[in-house]
This record gives C-alpha cells, sequence and structure tokens, in this order.
C-alpha cells in the first residue's frame, strides 16, 4: 500500500519531518506533495481551503480515504513498526489524545512563527508529479 503525503512546503518543520520520512522510508511506502502543488491536488479534489486544517494523508489506491492534521499525524505513524502499539496507547490514556490534537492545531497555525519559513519550496525526490511552482513567494 502506498500513500500521499501533503505537506507544507515552505514550512520548515514540515519539510524536516518529510526529510526523516524520506530517509527511513525510501519512496516505498509514501509519495509526497507539497501543497502549494494546487495542479496535483486538484486531482484529488483538495483545495487550499482544505489544506488549512494540515497536513493530509491519503491511501493511493482509494484516495477518498485520507487522514488530516493530528490523525494524519497517528496514521502515519501507526504504519511503521511498533507504530500501532504507540498510537493504541496514546489514544488509550484519558485526555492525551485531546491533548496531541489541541496541540497539533496551535503548531499548526503558528508554524512559520514556531520553526520559520522556507525562502524555497521543497521539492520531494518521492514527488507524485512536478508541482506548478518553484517558490513559496508566489503563495504568500
Amino acid at each position: 500500500m502506498t500513500y500521499q503525503i501533503i505537506y507544507d512546503g515552505c514550512c520548515n518543520l514540515c519539510v524536516s519531518l518529510v526529510q526523516v520520512l524520506e530517509q527511513l522510508d525510501r519512496g516505498q511506502r509514501f509519495h509526497y506533495v507539497p501543497m502549494q502543488d494546487h495542479q496535483t491536488l486538484s486531482r484529488w479534489q483538495i483545495t487550499t481551503q482544505d489544506c488549512e486544517g494540515g497536513m493530509i494523508l491519503l491511501w493511493e489506491e482509494a484516495p477518498e480515504i485520507r487522514w488530516q492534521g493530528s490523525a494524519a499525524a497517528e496514521e502515519i505513524a501507526r504504519l511503521w513498526p511498533v507504530g500501532g502499539a504507540v498510537i493504541a496507547l496514546y489514544r488509550g490514556l484519558p485526555g492525551l489524545k485531546w491533548l496531541g490534537d489541541r496541540l497539533y492545531e496551535q503548531i499548526r497555525d503558528h508554524r512559520y512563527l514556531l520553526f520559520g519559513q522556507r525562502s524555497q519550496l521543497y521539492v520531494s525526490a518521492y514527488l507524485v508529479a512536478p508541482p506548478d511552482c518553484s517558490t513559496c513567494a508566489k503563495h504568500f
């Protein structure tokens, strides 16, 4: 099974996480699409407004099956060895999931302030299709 991870290609935190996943996975399970690649996202009817909710994970074989925000982060973690057990524990401890969701929202909404913004769009080597732009400045 392969998945598409839709990430903010201008966010330092998002790009760092994608780079870690690239090193671990080497394109075997995950492919990556920056949120700024509107042409590719339109294939799945994903809009700029949809991306405001945070990263999106979709299943390549059935793109209507998707997770967003903290649910996407949890699903990505669950797909790794021992990740399922960690996520089950995380979801099972009272209040921890709620706290994690609120933390994700705060990081999502303040990511540029907290981690900085790239001047160039990061394009993964494990890209679904070439992006329709080359810099973040075109989008902000």
